[in-house]
């Protein structure tokens, strides 16, 4: 499963416009997350702002690594385990990548088009299945 060059592109250039709200996407992310299944607040143990700081970093790392897919796949196998660590199971994948979803449409408003919706969707997608594929196995 692979995303196309406008696809990463459309991802990486929408991000930069939400990371100029980082601390309020962040807080929106886990607002919405807890929304669609509040089990999953039990998960953090530490101060949601801080997780909300590390989330958008991660996702940071996770867009700008689209232009090297291959160097980015050894650190969603860590980020993986980590997670699996913490508890994540592979069912929480869809409301992660819904609340996402819904923080980004919120956050680029007007920008939030069909077709950056799709690259996004496929992104995430292509993301969740790596992580998934190696954290997940049996």
């Amino acid at each position: 499963m692979s995303i196309t060059d406008r696809q990463k592109k459309l991802v990486q250039r929408s991000f930069v416009q939400i990371e100029h709200y980082a601390e309020e996407a962040a807080e929106l992310f886990y607002q919405t997350l807890f929304q669609y299944d509040p089990s999953l607040k039990q998960l953090f143990k530490n101060d949601i702002k801080s997780q909300g700081h590390k989330f958008m970093m991660t996702l940071r790392v996770a867009v700008r690594g689209l232009d090297d897919v291959n160097a980015l796949v050894p650190v969603l196998v860590q980020l993986a385990e980590r997670h699996v660590g913490y508890g994540v199971q592979a069912k929480d994948f869809t409301p992660v990548g819904n609340a996402l979803l819904y923080t980004l449409k919120m956050g680029l408003g007007d920008a939030w088009t069909p077709e950056l919706r799709q690259a996004w969707v496929d992104t995430f997608r292509m993301i969740a299945t790596v992580m998934k594929a190696h954290a997940f196995k049996g």
